[in-house]
Formats: structure tokens, sequence, C-alpha cells
């Protein structure tokens, strides 16, 4: 996966994550995503993702999938 794509989902997660009031750890615990890699995933340099990883972390957000890849983030 392409850095920038990384940077955005990394970023997208983050931003959910905040408009769910969670912190990383409470995400961390609800997706079952190891909370060190959860951290590495909002960082500057974040490691390639599978898509079972963005499939938990967005049922643990609530959301479609789609949405933590998409370029722009909505209103959720």
């Amino acid at each position: 996966m392409d850095k920038d794509i990384r940077i955005q989902v990394g970023q997208n997660i983050k931003s959910y994550r905040k408009n769910c009031n969670y912190t990383q750890e409470k995400l961390s615990e609800l997706s079952g995503v190891d909370y060190k890699y959860l951290q590495k995933l909002e960082g500057k340099n974040p490691p390639n993702i599978k898509v079972e990883t963005i499939a938990r972390l967005a049922k643990a957000l609530k959301l479609n999938p789609d949405k933590l890849l998409s370029s722009k983030e909505s209103s959720p």
C-alpha cells in the first residue's frame, strides 16, 4: 500500500476514534488490534495494514470499512 494512502487511513482511524471519544487503548480493546500497532497506524510512518485489520477497526468504530479508506472524512 502506498505510503500516502497508509497515512490517510491512519488519519481517518484517528479522526473517527476521536469522534467516538475512544482512546487508543479503548479502540484496541474493542477491536482486538494491538495497542502498539494502532499507535503506529496513527503515526507519521504507518506500516502496511491488512484488510482484516481495517474491518475490525471499522466494526469497533461502527463504520463501513470504506470510510477508513476514503481520502476525505465525512461525518460519521
